[in-house]
């Protein structure tokens, strides 16, 4: 999940995640965007504020497959605390959870620290951790 709203290089993040050999078919993403344009088309499956609803209930059915998909890992690629990312991060049913060591670390099992379009760092410590546990 990839915060699209400050953050110009998600394509450059998903190569890197394929650098370090994430197979492209292994790769599912979801962007966030504070404003979405009705009139624009969109490279990958993005979302807003008002695919919530006032109950907290998500009302788009590609975020819901993807918050109930049990994936190996979730990149939470956003470092400032939202709520409506914050919740997604809560309710994604992935097994281990990665992100900004700027937002609640109660969300992910593992934080970086580093700024947000400092991409090929957050790659790099995030695979130099993977390693380590393996």
């Amino acid at each position: 999940m990839i915060d699209e709203s400050n953050f110009d290089h998600s394509e450059a993040l998903i190569n890197e995640l394929k650098l370090k050999g994430i197979a492209s078919e292994n790769i599912k993403v979801v962007a966030y965007r504070g404003k979405i344009n009705e009139k624009e088309t969109y490279l990958r499956p993005t979302f807003g504020k008002k695919h919530i609803n006032w109950k907290g209930e998500i009302t788009e059915d590609f975020l819901n497959k993807f918050v109930n998909s049990e994936f190996d890992l979730l990149l939470s690629y956003y470092n400032v605390e939202n709520v409506i990312l914050m919740m997604i991060t809560n309710k994604s049913k992935a097994k281990f959870k990665v992100g900004f060591s700027a937002v609640d670390q109660k969300l992910n099992r593992w934080m970086i620290s580093t700024e947000l379009e400092n991409y090929k760092l957050f790659v790099s410590e995030l695979f130099r951790y993977l390693k380590n546990i393996k």
